[in-house]
């Protein structure tokens, strides 16, 4: 197995992004957003999926993965350690673990895959969470991808 991927386009451009899934031979985008929607060009769910094919990627949305509404409140207000809690407890939730067990059946395969969600920093986004429970899971390496900011 190789490692697990995680990526946020906070910042970013389609193209930064793309890059960085290239540069990591990503096969697989796992986007984990509760709603994958985005005020950004190029990445709500339709227009993502189609642009991460053209680098011949595949979209997959696991919507059980996202933060629950109350813990995204709780990472716009910055209270970091709030949303963790909030979302490791959605984690354990029976929907949350049938798809982490879903997504670690595809890198079980040999799928190089990469969580993606909106924050740029993974230290403050519950893609990490994911990220370390597919580790701890699995044994893999975990490799937090920072495509260029357009700033």
């Amino acid at each position: 197995m190789g490692p697990v991927c995680t990526v946020g386009y906070q910042g970013s451009t389609v193209p930064a992004v793309l890059d960085a899934l290239r540069e990591a031979r990503v096969e697989l985008l796992v986007d984990i957003r509760a709603v994958a929607s985005s005020r950004r060009p190029g990445f709500a769910k339709t227009a993502l999926a189609a642009n991460v094919a053209t680098i011949g990627v595949e979209y997959l949305h696991l919507r059980g993965l996202g933060t629950p509404a109350e813990g995204r409140a709780a990472a716009r207000a910055g209270k970091h350690a709030e949303m963790r809690k909030i979302f490791l407890s959605h984690l354990a939730t029976e929907e949350a673990q049938a798809q982490l067990e879903n997504l670690a059946s595809l890198i079980r395969e040999g799928r190089r895959v990469c969580l993606l969600c909106f924050e740029a920093d993974a230290a403050h986004c519950h893609r990490t969470l994911v990220a370390n429970a597919l580790a701890k899971k699995l044994g893999v390496e975990i490799i937090h991808l920072a495509p260029q900011s357009d700033d």
